[in-house]
């Protein structure tokens, strides 16, 4: 997979990554449970550093993050609904992510992807715990 193919896919990743962590910090301001807002708050920024790995990778390879971002979903009145909205953003990360791995043929890209879907997985897991305790 030649560089710019690389760089395209790796700026798909960081917008992700910045939508979840716009995401999280809203959801982390509006949530009344202290544990669940403590939590996404602490998810957010683990987002935000995704953001730098990726940001790194890009511009050693002589691209630029991108900054144009989708339609992010907040939080409304449901917080079980935010909840599901939050592990489907997790579990759509980790497949992309996968499905990355098996494409790019670059050790270096590969082995933050990983780390990443570690720890997506991990924060996918805390917020399905969390959702068991409100339903």
């Amino acid at each position: 997979m030649d560089t710019e193919k690389i760089i395209e896919l790796l700026n798909i990743d960081f917008r992700h990554e910045l939508e979840a962590t716009m995401m999280y910090t809203y959801n982390a301001f509006v949530i009344e449970d202290c544990d669940l807002s403590r939590l996404t708050e602490g998810i957010a920024a683990d987002e935000m550093r995704h953001m730098w790995w990726l940001a790194d990778l890009i511009t050693k390879r002589g691209g630029r993050p991108s900054m144009e971002i989708g339609t992010v979903e907040y939080l409304g009145e449901d917080i079980i609904e935010g909840l599901e909205r939050q592990i489907q953003k997790e579990t759509e990360g980790i497949e992309e992510y996968e499905r990355q791995i098996e494409i790019i043929d670059d050790d270096e890209v590969t082995g933050v992807l990983r780390h990443i879907i570690d720890e997506e997985k991990r924060h996918r897991k805390e917020f399905r715990e969390r959702l068991e305790r409100l339903r």
